[in-house]
């Protein structure tokens, strides 16, 4: 049996790790971890029968407490709750799919425990790789990329020498407002922010992929899951989503992975690895596809992108600014406050006011999340009064 601990159970990565699990019956839930929502994770619990499950907010964890009391479970919250399930006795692998830095912690635990990471948490990498990957390799862990992107990659790279790597052709869709120009965007509905034209994802990390920020946090990601230097990294748009990513080596020779838009591939395939299985669901047909195109991303409109590159090469604390600042604009755009070009602008002022730090721990690396917070909300307010 499997033994797999869901970290954002409630999310569109952990309930479609679940559906992966519902179709391999050699896969035991042994914890279960959420925000707030104790409706779905009550269903789970009495689906999957987990051993722990944590509610982050302490009030709901009381509430699913008594929705529970027939079942054998331990409920527990807060971080303290997300590391017990994180780091639970029985677990083999964690996916960590929760969003935001508040992953960190809880996936350090995990490795230090000796728990294999599948990793769906973006910022883990983002801004904690130079602590994360030395763990892995101390505490002799796999940390298995959950991305379709970046499960891709490593696919490509799979039985080939690292040293012969000349370059990563990173994929992205173009997300709903490919082919559109700043000007066109200005009056952008969060609604028609979150129609992405290929892949069924959380609100967040769809607003990410709108504004191509999402792929200049995946380009951060691979430096770390794959040693390489940003400049090795190329985005290029792929609109069909079928190309998830290739890998360009020394001789010239590119491999790339294809595949529907389906996440339950790279989910299913880290659980795994390196064994392959049946994955019900529609296939590639080769003979009906008509067509593969590329385009080169447009990084004037999309200023996203750009700011990624400039955090990775002034490194330090810079990447957590622009994930934080970033995190902090998303959650405004999509509580109507501020516009969708806004978003960008007010990393790119973060960035502007930040003096990095060089070798962040994690502490500082919080702080530093907390007094990113702090200017996003500062500097809208201080807009509006302008206004």
């Amino acid at each position: 049996m499997k033994k797999v601990a869901v970290l954002g159970s409630t999310g569109s990565i952990g309930l479609q790790t679940l559906e992966v699990a519902r179709t391999n019956l050699d896969i035991t839930i042994t914890a279960l971890a959420a925000g707030s929502n104790i409706k779905q994770l009550e269903s789970q619990i009495r689906e999957f029968h987990p051993k722990v499950v944590c509610v982050f907010d302490e009030e709901r964890a009381k509430e699913l407490r008594v929705r529970t009391a027939d079942c054998s479970v331990r409920i527990v919250s807060g971080m303290d709750g997300l590391i017990e399930c994180a780091v639970y006795e029985e677990t083999e692998i964690v996916v960590t799919a929760v969003v935001g830095m508040i992953g960190i912690r809880p996936t350090i635990a995990a490795i230090r425990a000796g728990k294999d990471i599948a990793l769906a948490n973006k910022e883990t990498l983002v801004t904690a790789g130079h602590i994360i990957m030395p763990l892995v390799k101390e505490c002799g862990v796999r940390l298995l990329p959950v991305d379709s992107e970046h499960s891709a990659i490593f696919q490509a790279l799979n039985g080939e020498r690292a040293q012969d790597l000349y370059r990563i052709w990173l994929t992205a869709s173009g997300g709903p407002f490919r082919g559109r120009k700043r000007e066109e965007l200005v009056d952008v509905r969060v609604e028609d922010a979150l129609k992405h034209p290929n892949w069924a994802m959380g609100r967040k990390i769809t607003i990410d992929s709108a504004t191509m920020v999402n792929k200049g946090l995946e380009v951060m990601e691979a430096t770390w899951l794959f040693g390489v230097e940003a400049e090795q990294i190329q985005v290029v748009v792929q609109p069909q989503s079928i190309v998830h990513s290739m890998v360009e080596y020394l001789d010239g020779s590119v491999i790339a992975q294809l595949g529907t838009p389906d996440m339950k591939l790279p989910i299913q395939y880290a659980l795994f690895y390196p064994q392959r299985r049946d994955l019900p669901g529609r296939r590639l047909d080769f003979l009906t596809l008509g067509s593969i195109t590329f385009e080169k991303p447009d990084t004037d409109t999309f200023r996203g992108l750009t700011l990624a590159y400039e955090a990775i090469r002034m490194g330090g604390s810079m990447p957590t600014v622009y994930n934080a600042a970033n995190e902090r604009a998303v959650a405004l755009f999509l509580a109507g406050k501020i516009g969708f070009l806004t978003i960008t602008e007010l990393i790119e002022e973060a960035m502007r006011a930040h003096r990095p730090v060089t070798n962040p721990d994690i502490r500082e690396i919080l702080n530093i999340e907390q007094d990113t917070y702090d200017f996003i909300e500062k500097t809208c307010h201080y807009r509006k009064e302008r206004e």
